[in-house]
């Protein structure tokens, strides 16, 4: 879908095939929208910050927001409209919420082409039900929008491995430290290092999601061990990345001593801030 365009304003329901790194263009709905990938990551971008989601989470759009969307890895994405005002989850704004089990069979069970409506209507009440009592995950990576903070989140970013402190941030990026770390505080509501760990978090979800291995995505990723990256990743994401990459590659899971095991990224990293829309 091309740049400034808007689909049509009756919901839709739609179940699509994605290679890796497909993008489509920025766009909005004049209804709200939840999309899943069953397999594969979704990052989903807007003006004022990104997500990602894989297949144990679901990206809740609202109506009228604009947004893009790509994918990492070969994914099926299920798309499932709402009228503007009948809406399971609040209306606000973009969140990722959590799918469980159920609710995951549910929402590939529903975007199927074939089924009758009174099935659909069946499947879309326990659906609604489900996911009232979903619970919203806030991991959420804020848009940097002063050019200042631009520039020193670009540097940050362009290489994790590096350890970057905000003072080497702000000497390249030409400010003054205190005004750096303030600019972290007001734009993100958080500090740098806070903003550097869901950075490094959201670009390991990525990585995974293209085939990296554990060790080397929490190497790439800027953690000195891999017990460390793992630590770190199954606090905030809820599974391992092991767990996560088996799912997201949608490849049989292998025993926990096997966590570091795993082939090769096929495709290069693309960052969530500012990746490539071409």
């Amino acid at each position: 879908m091309s740049e400034n365009s808007q689909s049509g304003t009756s919901p839709t329901i739609t179940r699509h095939d994605h290679n890796a790194g497909q993008v489509i263009g920025r766009h909005r709905h004049a209804f709200h929208q939840l999309v899943y990938v069953s397999t594969g990551v979704l990052a989903v971008q807007t003006g004022e910050a990104s997500w990602v989601a894989s297949s144990a989470q679901a990206m809740w759009i609202p109506a009228d927001t604009w947004h893009q969307h790509r994918v990492y890895g070969p994914s099926c994405v299920h798309t499932i409209g709402f009228a503007p005002d009948d809406a399971p989850l609040p209306p606000a704004s973009p969140t990722v919420v959590f799918v469980e089990p159920l609710l995951r069979e549910l929402l590939i069970a529903r975007s199927d082409p074939d089924l009758s409506g009174p099935e659909s209507d069946r499947l879309q009440a326990v659906m609604r039900d489900r996911l009232r009592r979903s619970h919203v995950q806030p991991l959420t990576l804020p848009t940097p929008q002063d050019p200042r903070l631009v520039r020193a989140c670009g540097l940050a970013t362009e290489n994790l491995a590096e350890l970057r402190t905000v003072t080497w941030l702000a000497r390249q990026s030409g400010v003054g430290e205190r005004t750096l770390s303030r600019l972290f505080r007001t734009e993100f509501g958080m500090t740098y290092p806070q903003w550097r760990t869901t950075t490094r978090v959201f670009h390991a979800m990525i990585q995974l999601a293209e085939g990296a291995t554990v060790t080397e995505t929490g190497r790439r990723c800027g953690w000195a061990t891999t017990s460390a990256f793992i630590d770190t990743f199954t606090r905030t994401i809820g599974q391992t990345p092991g767990n996560y990459r088996a799912l997201a590659c949608g490849i049989p899971r292998s025993s926990p001593a096997r966590e570091h095991a795993g082939g090769r990224p096929r495709t290069p990293l693309g960052g969530v801030v500012g990746w490539p829309l071409s």
